[in-house]
């Protein structure tokens, strides 16, 4: 029968991938105490995280993810464990599961990993994601096609899904930021015969979204600009700019940066556009967003973000008009705001 052509549903695989995070989740909590802590009282973030001696922002992302496992809940603001974590998980509880948990600690690498990361919100080492390279704002010619790779294989669904959203059809001229493959910036052109799109990223990255390019015959339309979006000046003349997976890497306070060098470079009626898989409104899940929270806790500085947070960030820089709304067949959505 042979292989199919990249659609925009692939939750089937995100569902795969994302199964990683379920034990280690729990276990985490487990060896921490947080089912007794928030068994007996419920607590908010800060007071559960002086409790337990971790750090608040890396617990509040735990939390999240706990959340959408149905083992915690919150209310008030504040975080209690659920009936099924006060009978299954509560270490006084006659049918704790704790002597069953121990044994994973062990064994799935992601424990230590996660571990350390709640409790000094310190990020492991993760070449593969690229984090400490974009922040250094370098990288080698091997490490940007490893993440050119990475990047665009499980971009390319989303990608598609994005590419065909109506808002698109009134850009002229698109500037994709930190593009990485340059696979979104791709598939919007190829949607949208009648917009023009610049890739930006670092110069080591465009080189190899550049490859990508020429090989779907866009050469031309799409082209490329290396810099670095951080300390350098974006080009101008865009009425829109696109985020794909980017604001998630980051902390509040550098989104807010990004979002501020964005208003400043686009003219008064620009769109500015961010695709990501958001939280929920009150951070309790979807599990697709809650663990790949998880997996930016782990790799970035970021997590991701709920639509309140990202308006927040997009008025606080001027923006007005931010709404969301779900893209394609996965679990992102497409956030959008405009320059008065």
């Amino acid at each position: 029968m042979g292989p199919l052509p990249p659609g925009t549903d692939d939750r089937a695989i995100w569902n795969i991938w994302q199964s990683q995070f379920t034990l280690p989740a729990v276990t985490v909590a487990d060896e921490l105490g947080l089912f007794r802590a928030i068994g007996n009282r419920a607590l908010d973030t800060d007071a559960l995280a002086a409790e337990l001696a971790v750090d608040a922002r890396a617990l509040g992302v735990l939390l999240g993810a706990l959340a959408a496992l149905d083992v915690v809940e919150k209310r008030d603001d504040r975080w209690s464990a659920t009936p099924q974590a006060r009978m299954w998980l509560h270490p006084d509880a006659e049918g704790y599961w704790g002597g069953f948990l121990f044994r994973f600690r062990e064994t799935i690498p992601l424990h230590a990993q996660l571990l350390e990361m709640v409790r000094t919100g310190k990020r492991p080492t993760n070449e593969v994601a690229g984090g400490p390279e974009w922040e250094r704002g370098t990288m080698t010619a091997e490490v940007a096609k490893r993440i050119s790779d990475f990047m665009h294989a499980h971009s390319m669904g989303p990608a598609r899904g994005a590419a065909v959203q109506p808002e698109f059809a009134e850009v002229r001229s698109l500037l994709d930021v930190g593009c990485g493959s340059g696979v979104y910036g791709i598939e919007i052109a190829r949607a949208n015969p009648a917009l023009e799109v610049t890739l930006l990223d670092l110069k080591e990255m465009v080189v190899e979204a550049a490859k990508h390019v020429e090989a779907a015959g866009l050469t031309g339309r799409v082209t490329t600009c290396g810099l670095n979006m951080f300390e350098q000046d974006w080009p101008e003349g865009h009425d829109a700019h696109f985020f794909a997976n980017i604001f998630h890497d980051w902390s509040e306070e550098t989104n807010a940066l990004l979002a501020q060098k964005s208003f400043k470079a686009l003219a008064p009626g620009g769109r500015i556009f961010l695709h990501e898989i958001l939280m929920d409104d009150d951070g309790q899940g979807p599990w697709q967003a809650a663990s790949f929270s998880l997996m930016m806790l782990m790799g970035t500085l970021g997590k991701q973000y709920t639509l309140p947070e990202f308006r927040e960030i997009m008025e606080a820089a001027g923006f007005e008009d931010v709404r969301a709304c779900r893209s394609g067949g996965g679990y992102y959505s497409l956030v959008s705001a405009r320059k008065a």
